[in-house]
């Protein structure tokens, strides 16, 4: 779709997450800015009133905002009913402007139908991206790793085309994989790891999490690199060298920093194994055909890109598909996918589904 078709209104997509929130300014169907910052919203809303207060100005000023959401998680809400209502409601009292919540396979709806439609609206935000890319690409696997998360959505005829769509099935699915950049503790990736000629069980405890391990690994870009350590000390190389040790039952001092790196690469293999067993499942359906590429995506697209050469598929950075309609330097735009896709098909569509108009 052409830059030139779109409408020139000024339009902002978030997406309200547990423990990040996201932003994408759209003016004229171009992306011309996008952030991302920490949000501890397990604290309740006001943590969202204070992280917002922090953002750049324009995401305070008037627009068009379209919202999805993860945060509705939280145990700060009853249930996700309840977080969708509640989250939906902020954004309805706070943003300046018209505001419309992304429900995903029945498209937008206003805050005050969110509670109604909180199946279709709880943690869609990668059906929003899904959706975005197969406006471009026919058939693809998309691949989304964030901090927290994986999403791997088959898009097939140009649409999303998940066997699951709630966490839970698509868990059971595979299409959801519980594995992300930052926050994984590395207990969720091995019990054992090789250390000095033996296979050591582990410490069960959440000394350190995959951003330790791809700090080490030179692959963490630091804007991505947002929540607090395990031990909540600093990011520096030492300081996560620090923490693998005590996986493994050792002070820092009792390895060398090649022994820290090749304990690192085991624990990045073996989160990259869980990806690979879970895409390699979605790529033997028979509706996607051999040669469909999988589309990088989120502060882990480095990790995405290592799976589709595993593969033998072509990797296709999703800022790439959607060059044109970047502004500036897009490489932090993949980070904040699902605000930049919800924010850019709300810029498309000029007139709402039936299901997606107001009440």
């Amino acid at each position: 779709m052409s830059v030139a078709s779109t409408s020139s209104r000024r339009r902002i997509g978030w997406d309200l997450g547990g423990v990040h929130v996201k932003a994408a300014l759209v003016e004229d169907g171009v992306v011309r800015d996008v952030v991302q910052a920490a949000c501890p919203l397990w604290r309740g809303l006001p943590a969202l009133d204070k992280t917002l207060a922090g953002l750049p100005d324009w995401t305070r000023g008037e627009a068009e905002h379209a919202v999805t959401m993860t945060g509705e998680l939280t145990d700060c809400f009853a249930d996700r009913a309840d977080g969708v209502a509640q989250l939906a409601g902020w954004a309805a009292r706070t943003f300046a402007g018209d505001v419309r919540i992304y429900a995903g396979r029945a498209g937008f709806v206003a805050p005050e139908r969110a509670e109604g439609c909180a199946a279709d609206i709880a943690s869609a935000n990668w059906h929003a991206t899904a959706a975005l890319v197969g406006r471009h690409l026919r058939h693809a696997l998309l691949v989304d790793i964030g901090s927290t998360t994986a999403d791997l959505i088959p898009i097939v005829d140009g649409a999303p085309e998940s066997a699951g769509y709630s966490d839970a099935e698509r868990l059971e699915t595979g299409e959801l994989v519980y594995t992300g950049v930052v926050r994984t503790p590395l207990l969720a990736l091995a019990d054992h790891a090789p250390f000095r000629g033996r296979r050591t069980r582990l410490m069960a405890e959440t000394f350190a999490h995959a951003g330790d391990v791809h700090r080490i690994l030179g692959d963490l870009a630091e804007e991505a690199d947002q929540q607090h350590t395990g031990d909540l000390k600093g990011k520096s190389i030492p300081e996560s060298e620090t923490r693998l040790a005590r996986m493994v039952g050792r002070d820092r001092g009792e390895g060398s920093a090649a022994e820290w790196a090749a304990l690192a690469r085991h624990f990045a293999e073996a989160q990259l194994r869980q990806l690979h067993d879970a895409a390699a499942a979605l790529l033997s359906r028979p509706d996607l055909p051999a040669d469909a590429p999988l589309v990088t995506c989120g502060a882990g697209a480095f990790l995405a890109e290592r799976l589709a050469a595993r593969l033998g598929r072509a990797a296709v950075p999703f800022t790439a598909i959607l060059a044109a309609r970047i502004a500036g330097e897009p490489a932090f735009a993949s980070t904040c996918g699902p605000a930049l896709a919800v924010g850019l098909i709300s810029a498309d569509d000029q007139t709402e589904s039936p299901a997606g108009r107001s009440a």
